[in-house]
């Protein structure tokens, strides 16, 4: 099967890339980066391997290798050598009101039948609220511990 992004490096950045290896102080993926586009590079004598020969002899699986052929085409040379932006952009579930909203609720008294607020019990009423639509334990979790509230622990300043 034909390789889809081919790696073509120019004289400059084959040097910057032995640059790196021969320094040996950049980080760890930068290193592992460069040594894969040169054994990519279609350029050279030495490069212009298979995914599956650059993988074995770099110590990294195929996608490793895929991903960074891939960002070099697509993103540029300087781009190939840092690590993998992050794809997902995530929303915040609270703003500063619900957390305010939360943070009071931690701090009134449990529900009947119940000794002290759970994680659970707080996202299920925030539900009930209508504060958001839908939260999970996790985000009620992190969101006390920035606020340093701790439901149901006597002497919790609440």
């Amino acid at each position: 099967m034909p390789k889809i992004y081919r790696v073509r490096l120019e004289r400059s950045e084959r040097e910057e890339l032995k640059s790196i290896l021969k320094r040996g102080k950049a980080a760890a993926h930068r290193q592992r980066h460069a040594r894969i586009l040169l054994k990519a590079d279609e350029n050279h004598a030495d490069g212009g391997l298979t995914d599956k020969e650059i993988a074995e002899s770099v110590d990294v699986g195929v996608a490793t290798v895929e991903r960074v052929r891939r960002i070099l085409v697509t993103h540029g040379f300087s781009a190939a050598l840092e690590r993998k932006d992050p794809d997902r952009v995530y929303r915040r579930k609270l703003d500063a009101k619900g957390e305010a909203q939360l943070v009071a609720l931690a701090c009134e008294d449990p529900p009947d039948g119940h000794a002290r607020w759970t994680m659970k019990l707080l996202a299920n009423k925030l539900v009930e609220l209508e504060v958001v639509e839908s939260i999970g334990v996790e985000t009620v979790r992190t969101t006390l511990k920035k606020t340093r509230s701790s439901p149901g622990r006597s002497g919790s300043g609440a």
